[in-house]
């Protein structure tokens, strides 16, 4: 069984950092594509980027473009997204996802088909 777990958010002010981490059981995250969404209040399930181990390809959104990084640790089976000079439009429960199915990453949310519970983000002005 697949199961997903984020953990690392909270609050931050302005400019601050955050390293979200996904610790994934049941698959070895380097054999499939990580995906990294969010969704702020009364809006839909947006982008954040995403990255295929096989070929390390990766993609982000240009809303978050270097900014934010995805990296792993194979040895704890974990993806983290680090997060850097947030700004309050970075506020949203974020979550990880995994595409089982294609060898490049893709921003598209029905591409996943394995979703961790969220963590929130909240960064202040």
């Amino acid at each position: 069984q697949v199961q997903l777990a984020e953990s690392g958010g909270g609050l931050v002010q302005t400019g601050g950092s955050l390293r979200l981490s996904c610790a994934a059981s049941g698959l070895t995250f380097s054999s499939y594509t990580m995906g990294w969404f969010r969704q702020a209040p009364g809006k839909e399930y947006e982008f954040v980027g995403a990255i295929s181990w096989a070929g390390m390809n990766s993609l982000y959104s240009d809303s978050v473009k270097g900014r934010f990084t995805i990296s792993g640790d194979n040895a704890k089976n974990t993806v983290y997204l680090q997060m850097n000079s947030l700004k309050p439009e970075d506020t949203a429960v974020y979550y990880c996802a995994v595409d089982n199915r294609s060898p490049l990453p893709g921003a598209n949310p029905s591409l996943y088909d394995y979703w961790g519970q969220g963590t929130q983000v909240t960064v202040s002005s």
